[in-house]
């Protein structure tokens, strides 16, 4: 049994990169564990590897959480793919795709293979080169526009917990607001056109 030495980099965001040893007869699904845990991303999202050639061209898919139409097609399933399975070469890519709901892509290069060492627990990091990015869920807003406080609270919520009002409650905002100009305006002509006119009763009899 061998180690591989696999190098991990963030499609868009190329300068953060990790390497980690892991068994060759280990699974896919203890790499993606791993991996995530690491940068400190919720590895129970929908994902997939993608065994791929030198162009990081998708080919053979091996899934996490597949929808009901890959499980139909027969897609393979991370946690029964072993890596050695996948290795044709001793560069061997993967295409690597973290929550189909809000993707992040990654390139996956096997490194190095190294003789085993029962010594070694793995998997582990053998190297990690600049800080992952933040998933932040914005409410009622961009990301741009949440400092602070906010920012926190957004950090420790759930995709399922943004605060977004929908069309309906919005209608019902603005009729509200429809409605007090109304009142305002109905007031400012009572008031241009009273009863008395500035006028006392003794003065409307005499008329």
């Amino acid at each position: 049994m061998a180690i591989y030495r696999f190098r991990i980099s963030f499609e868009d965001y190329d300068e953060v990169i990790r390497e980690i040893d892991i068994k060759s007869n280990q699974t896919f699904k203890d790499l993606h564990f791993f991996f995530l845990q690491n940068v400190g991303y919720d590895p129970e999202k929908p994902s997939s590897f993608y065994v791929s050639n030198d162009h990081w061209i998708k080919n053979e898919e091996l899934a996490y959480l597949p929808n009901q139409r890959k499980i139909d097609n027969g897609v393979a399933l991370v946690e029964d793919s072993k890596l050695f399975k996948f290795i044709d070469d001793p560069h061997q890519k993967f295409y690597y795709i973290y929550n189909f709901e809000k993707p992040l892509e990654f390139h996956v290069e096997l490194i190095k293979i190294l003789d085993n060492n029962p010594n070694l627990t793995l998997p582990s990091l053998f190297k990690s080169i600049g800080e992952a990015p933040k998933i932040v869920v914005p409410v009622l807003g961009s990301a741009d526009e949440i400092t602070g406080d906010e920012e926190d609270f957004i950090d420790e919520m759930d995709d399922d917990e943004a605060l977004i009002a929908d069309d309906e409650e919005l209608d019902s905002l603005n009729t509200d607001t429809e409605g007090e100009e109304e009142v305002e305006e109905e007031d400012e002509f009572s008031d241009e056109f009273s009863d008395n006119e500035g006028f006392d009763d003794e003065d409307l009899e005499k008329e």
